[in-house]
């Protein structure tokens, strides 16, 4: 990588591979978890990004040592950004000669939630259609996790959100993202005011609630009871939309996930992140175990993992 090196050549051909272990490591940040994730062993991985960047004529990462985060160089980011459009070209490939050979048109199904239709998906589907256009999206509201994973066993789904990592032997299971909880309020409320809020500090508030079905709610209530506090629950509902109006509308404050919060419909509203996580919130991505994910559903799934909103730490 000698600094005089003022013009640019590749020596080799680049592998998908090579490019497959590059955006695997800059996306989890250490070489151990790409070669999980991949199924290589740490030194093949390691062995392929090398060899990439003996071709490129550049370092892709910076590489700390011990435990420290791996993180891509200038010219690791324009490599990223190449690498994964060259594999969503790969993909698309792939996917048109599935579709010829189907001869019809491909619809994927996806079970969604409210808050994973309106806030993840939208920014996944514009990156998918740049490269399948032809494929029909059907996003298909779903109540629970048990009703996403046994639609999915029996192929009423093609890919689905639930938000709980708990394994299940029906499907497979990809963390996107995480939700976790935040405090929905008014601008000119007394929590609002708090420079450092804590759950403890909604104890015999009026709170706006989801109903008990949702299996987050209840995990929240007895995070709750856990802590010692007891928010006084005056209205319960299923609906983001009434959940937030309610809220604006002075009748109680609410705890809801960073990903609906985080564009609240209303002014008036603003939202607060605790001192302390409780009832943690995955957003997990599933497909059936028992059957293979196509070229098409394989790149449906990189984009919604690409464009997931993920909270600052």
């Amino acid at each position: 990588m000698s600094p005089e090196r003022s013009i640019f050549s590749i020596t080799g051909d680049v592998t998908l591979t090579e490019l497959h272990a590059l955006v695997a490591v800059a996306d989890l940040g250490t070489f151990r978890g790409a070669a999980l994730e991949l199924g290589y062993t740490q030194s093949a991985l390691s062995h392929q990004v090398a060899n990439l960047e003996r071709k490129l004529g550049h370092e892709l990462f910076s590489r700390p040592g011990g435990r420290g985060a791996v993180k891509l160089t200038v010219a690791g980011h324009a490599a990223y950004r190449r690498a994964r459009r060259a594999i969503g070209e790969a993909d698309a490939i792939r996917a048109e000669i599935e579709a010829a050979e189907r001869g019809s048109r491909t619809r994927v199904r996806i079970g969604v939630s409210q808050t994973t239709a309106s806030e993840i998906m939208p920014a996944a589907l514009r990156e998918f259609r740049e490269l399948h256009a032809g494929v029909e999206v059907v996003l298909s509201a779903i109540d629970t996790d048990e009703q996403v994973i046994s639609e999915l066993s029996r192929g009423g789904l093609e890919l689905g959100f639930v938000h709980d990592l708990t394994p299940d032997d029906r499907v497979e299971m990809t963390a996107i993202t995480e939700d976790p909880w935040v405090v929905l309020t008014r601008r000119d409320s007394e929590v609002a005011a708090l420079s450092r809020l804590s759950f403890d500090d909604l104890d015999g508030l009026e709170v706006v609630a989801w109903t008990r079905r949702w299996r987050g709610q209840i995990a929240l209530e007895e995070a709750w009871a856990r802590r010692g506090i007891a928010p006084r629950i005056v209205y319960r509902t299923d609906d983001n939309l009434a959940l937030q109006r309610l809220v604006a509308a002075g009748l109680g404050h609410a705890c809801v996930g960073w990903l609906s919060a985080r564009r609240a419909i209303d002014p008036a509203l603003t939202w607060l992140v605790p001192t302390e996580h409780v009832a943690p919130r995955p957003v997990v991505l599933c497909h059936a175990r028992r059957r293979e994910l196509t070229a098409t559903l394989a790149a449906l799934a990189a984009a919604i993992r690409d464009q997931a909103p993920r909270p600052e730490r």
